[in-house]
């Protein structure tokens, strides 16, 4: 026992307690408080939200032992324009569905890969970062001759005329392409610009329907870019390298046609340095070309002799002047070309007018006269075609 003078002045010393040690309880009442404050509200998000995984990253995927949907089926059922016409059971599609649109961006579709398919045939596809671009089989096969539609040609004419049509610019707008493909006989070959939003299906549904189908490539014109013909377009004065790459995008938009046609293009066209590479590659990949016939300036000719490219040339615009009696003139001048030259080509736009006076007069011609056939029964190699009465300098100077 301690005396006072051991104490501090003034102060006596506190004594601790038997067996306690230094004050600790507030710091431990704090603990223990927030522990049930912590606890309190857990047990009441448990009560309130409905997540039985407790917040953590899930994934749900769908599991079918059934076949999968077809797309295509899918693409024409969400599209108003296209869902009214019959059903036909097609491969998968490679191109989105949709409204009509002008699409600019470069996702390319992907290859539909069905050796029967209205699309494309699997070795006749080849898969790059711009699309699936046609090309050479292994055993040689073109996909001119594989997506070309059979018919007579000149050398089994047996004296008769042969008139081919093509129509111009469809894709772009889904109702009128839809009318044009089912309005239309399937010897009629129908040119898709590479701009719309469901070219995909709608070029397989126009091959299904017995359709020859083209591609359309924007070429640069002489008052450019004043005059666009739209994206991607291949411009004269540029890298070859470059043109390719935008022919690429524009050729890897659908698939199963046989050969390209110029969509403007008169500056491009007549540019030989610019030209012939596309040509080379045309060559290549075993397609033709057909001349739109606007420009007397082209050398499309001689490039698509000097690469063996199957080539034709419009003779003649049939709409321009898109008026009924004006239409139905122009395709009597084109039956006299194909009677006295053997054979002739005419070219029309999707407008409503142009395809239901091409169709009314489809299914009046006498083929006892005049045959109508594809493109592809007039395109000829580079031998048939030096040999073309069609593309003699007296024609090639008409305008």
């Amino acid at each position: 026992m301690s005396d006072d003078l051991d104490s501090p002045l003034g102060r006596r010393r506190r004594r601790a307690a038997p067996g306690r040690g230094p004050r600790s309880w507030p710091w431990l009442r704090m603990g223990l408080a927030l522990s049930l404050v912590i606890g309190v509200g857990i047990a009441a998000w448990v009560a309130l939200v409905d997540d039985p995984d407790g917040g953590r990253p899930v994934a749900e995927v769908a599991v079918s032992t059934g076949a999968a949907p077809n797309p295509l089926a899918q693409d024409v059922a969400s599209d108003p324009d296209l869902s009214e016409a019959e059903p036909i059971d097609l491969p998968p599609p490679t191109g989105p569905g949709g409204p009509s649109i002008i699409t600019l961006g470069d996702t390319p579709p992907a290859a539909s890969g069905a050796d029967d398919a209205p699309g494309a045939m699997a070795d006749l596809v080849e898969m790059t970062a711009e699309g699936p671009l046609p090309r050479r089989s292994a055993s040689g096969l073109t996909p001119f001759e594989a997506y070309a539609r059979p018919s007579i040609g000149p050398d089994s004419a047996a004296g008769r005329g042969l008139v081919a049509v093509v129509v111009t610019g469809l894709g772009i707008n889904p109702e009128r392409t839809g009318e044009a493909i089912d309005t239309l006989p399937g010897a009629i070959t129908l040119s898709f610009a590479p701009y719309g939003s469901a070219l995909q299906s709608l070029a397989a549904r126009a091959r299904a329907a017995g359709h020859e189908i083209m591609l359309e490539v924007p070429l640069e014109p002489f008052d450019y870019p004043q005059n666009d013909p739209g994206p991607h377009t291949l411009l004269a004065d540029q890298p070859p390298r470059e043109n390719l790459d935008r022919l690429h995008w524009l050729m890897g938009r659908f698939e199963g046609y046989t050969g390209l046609i110029n969509h403007m293009g008169a500056r491009f066209t007549a540019a030989a340095a610019d030209f012939g590479p596309v040509m080379e590659e045309l060559g290549l990949r075993g397609l033709s070309w057909l001349d739109d016939g606007t420009s007397n300036r082209s050398v499309a000719r001689q490039l698509a002799g000097q690469n063996e490219v199957p080539f034709a040339r419009v003779d003649l615009v049939l709409d321009a002047n898109p008026s009924r009696d004006a239409i139905l003139a122009a395709l009597r001048d084109l039956e006299t070309r194909a009677r006295a030259q053997g054979q002739a080509i005419g070219s029309v736009s999707a407008l409503p007018v142009s395809i239901q006076t091409i169709a009314q007069w489809a299914a009046a011609i006498d083929d006892t006269d005049v045959v109508l056939v594809p493109v592809s029964a007039l395109s000829g190699t580079s031998r048939e075609t030096s040999m073309n009465p069609a593309l003699s300098p007296e024609m090639e100077a008409q305008p």
